[in-house]
């Protein structure tokens, strides 16, 4: 995995609430056994037509709204506990996903492949909505190490909660095997007493 510290991007919304993870990845494009090319149909039945043609009201198709942070309404990532939903969020490249609330299969999910989901009150995540709303080209700072989530604009600021361990994996950019592997000079020392 990258190593996550901080960063500063525009965000994409989606003021939706209870997007369900056969929203996020639908069923029928479980079958590959890797995490690449799941981006590709991130949303799919929201992003196109039965035609497959973009749908143009959608926010995915909409190129006023880019960057590697996506706003989504509350009860993100409900439904079947499938792990491909944060592959489609992580391969289409957001790293970081803020809601009001997430399942929490969801949110281990994503925090085991990559992406940051935020859990911000549903007050502040009016504001970011707002900001966007308001101006499509505002950013948010998200700073993994001091746990904030900032409106660069009104310079509004959340701190978040996330887990020491994972958030060290994520700053280290290690997946579990990886934070094991790091320890492998005090693992072979233990095993020589």
């Amino acid at each position: 995995m990258k190593k996550f510290k901080k960063i500063t991007s525009p965000v994409v919304p989606l003021p939706i609430e209870n997007i369900d993870t056969d929203q996020i990845i639908p069923a029928r494009f479980l079958k590959a056994t890797t995490r690449e090319g799941f981006g590709d149909n991130l949303f799919r039945d929201w992003r196109y037509n039965s035609d497959n043609q973009p749908k143009a009201e959608f926010v995915l198709n909409d190129p006023t709204f880019q960057g590697q942070i996506l706003i989504a309404g509350k009860n993100f990532g409900c439904g079947s506990s499938r792990e491909h939903a944060a592959w489609a969020i992580q391969d289409y490249g957001f790293d970081v996903v803020i809601s009001s609330f997430f399942a929490d299969i969801f949110k281990g999910n994503a925090l085991n492949n990559g992406v940051l989901p935020i859990q911000v009150t549903e007050e502040f995540l009016e504001k970011i909505f707002a900001s966007v709303f308001a101006d499509a080209n505002s950013t948010l700072t998200i700073d993994l190490q001091a746990q904030t989530v900032t409106i660069d604009q009104t310079q509004d600021s959340f701190s978040f909660e996330i887990n020491a361990y994972k958030k060290s994996c994520l700053i280290n950019g290690y997946d579990d095997i990886d934070f094991i592997l790091s320890h492998k000079e005090q693992i072979k020392e233990f095993e020589n007493k």
